[in-house]
């Protein structure tokens, strides 16, 4: 947790004087208790943005090449990443990401499972959803809304926590919740772009 809090704390001062960070809706963040945070994703700036305005630590996949890199395979597990096998069935990834949930810690998701650059919210992988059913979480939606220009404002807004045990309950598809956790996204999206205001 120090090593955490103290790379939060560097990326935050690197990051701060380069972008005006809006964060709204922290408070609709779990206090405790497991939170799959689901995001859309256009541009690589993302996760670090989110790990440091979301209100608690956010364990994040990051793609096993990285954790490959002499730098950064010290330093990925310290800052609470894990590894996923791109474009396979990596069941140790997730596994992982269940028990974290399970274990009541925040898991970190970009379900479009790219970034998209034209701002415009596309398909989410069916892996958000079931994280989502067997997580035994809530899930947080999260809009970023850029782009990422210097000097100019980056809004990140947390919404409410969406209660999984109905779709749970109901036996849904994976897919299904999917699509409801894109909606609410897309409803951030909507709510605070800046062209509908």
């Amino acid at each position: 947790m120090e090593f955490y809090q103290f790379a939060r704390s560097v990326v935050y001062g690197a990051l701060k004087p380069f972008y005006r960070f809006d964060i709204i809706g922290k408070e609709h963040f779990p206090k405790e208790g497991g939170v799959l945070l689901c995001s859309n994703h256009i541009d690589a700036l993302d996760p670090p943005v989110v790990g440091i305005t979301a209100p608690r630590p956010v364990n994040f996949m990051a793609k096993e090449e990285l954790f490959k890199l002499p730098i950064l395979k010290g330093i990925l597990p310290k800052v609470h990443a894990f590894p996923v096998k791109r474009g396979l069935s990596d069941r140790q990834a997730l596994r992982t990401a269940v028990n974290l949930l399970k274990d009541g810690q925040v898991v970190g998701l970009f379900p479009e499972g790219t970034r998209n650059r034209t701002g415009q919210l596309g398909k989410g992988f069916s892996g958000a959803g079931f994280f989502a059913l067997r997580g035994n979480a809530v899930v947080v939606p999260c809009a970023i809304i850029g782009p990422y220009k210097i000097f100019r404002k980056v809004k990140v807004v947390y919404g409410e926590a969406i209660d999984m045990e109905p779709y749970r309950e109901s036996r849904a598809k994976p897919e299904e919740v999917t699509e409801v956790i894109m909606a609410h996204i897309q409803k951030l999206l909507d709510e605070h772009h800046p062209q509908n205001k």
